[in-house]
């Protein structure tokens, strides 16, 4: 039987060994490639927004993972979750967007939320799709969003110190505020390991290892694909 294909599209380089290494853990039967562009998140950062523009060069990239034979596309980027969204209503096989699953585990452990990033940009996508995957369930939750001005800047300055202060400061603060908490960033994960017993007692979802987790159970260990998910899929 042949095996199945995951293509990956993400919005950095650096991401690639990551998910790789995370394929070979979770889904070692699936073949897997890679489409990795920095300029939409470059863009998005330095506009504010994600443009008609940028979101039409998202929906390529995933067409361009359909046509070189994916069976299912994951894309690793919360900041262009809308624009996932309309690729997978334009594709013809599975789209992911990579927040999806972490969303809904949140919303599945309690009724407030906490979500956390260093980018307004990442905040406002992640917040947004925790909201609508609620309303698919019915589920009543509070939201508490914290944005860590300035961490972001320090990291792409090489003050990584000062990023994870910031981060670690705010998960400490917030943790004793909800529920569980949402990492709008995978590249804060790496804070929450610094943190003590006390100040992990509260769950700290990170997406990466949450959608992996996802895709071992949809492509199953014989690599088939089960099904699709979308933002708005039930």
């Amino acid at each position: 039987m042949k095996k199945k294909t995951l293509g990956f599209v993400h919005t950095s380089a650096t991401l690639v060994p990551i998910f790789q290494e995370l394929s070979q853990k979770h889904i070692p039967n699936v073949d897997t490639f890679n489409i990795a562009d920095d300029s939409l998140i470059k863009d998005v950062i330095r506009r504010g927004e994600m443009t008609a523009g940028t979101a039409r060069r998202v929906v390529e990239h995933v067409g361009s993972a359909a046509a070189a034979g994916a069976d299912y596309i994951l894309v690793t980027c919360s900041s262009i979750g809308k624009a996932v969204e309309t690729a997978a209503t334009l594709t013809g096989v599975p789209v992911l967007r990579v927040d999806q699953p972490m969303a809904d585990k949140a919303v599945s452990m309690g009724k407030r939320i906490g979500v956390i990033a260093t980018l307004p940009t990442t905040l406002e996508p992640t917040a947004d799709l925790v909201r609508r995957r609620a309303a698919v369930t019915g589920a009543d939750i509070e939201l508490v969003e914290r944005l860590c001005d300035g961490a972001f800047e320090a990291l792409m300055g090489g003050d990584a110190a000062t990023h994870d202060a910031e981060v670690s400061s705010a998960l400490k603060s917030l943790s004793k505020e909800v529920d569980v908490i949402l990492l709008a960033q995978a590249s804060m994960a790496r804070v929450v390991d610094t943190l003590d017993a006390e100040d992990r007692k509260t769950p700290i979802l990170a997406s990466p290892e949450i959608a992996m987790e996802y895709l071992s159970k949809v492509l199953g260990s014989a690599g088939t694909v089960a099904g699709s998910c979308s933002a708005d899929a039930d």
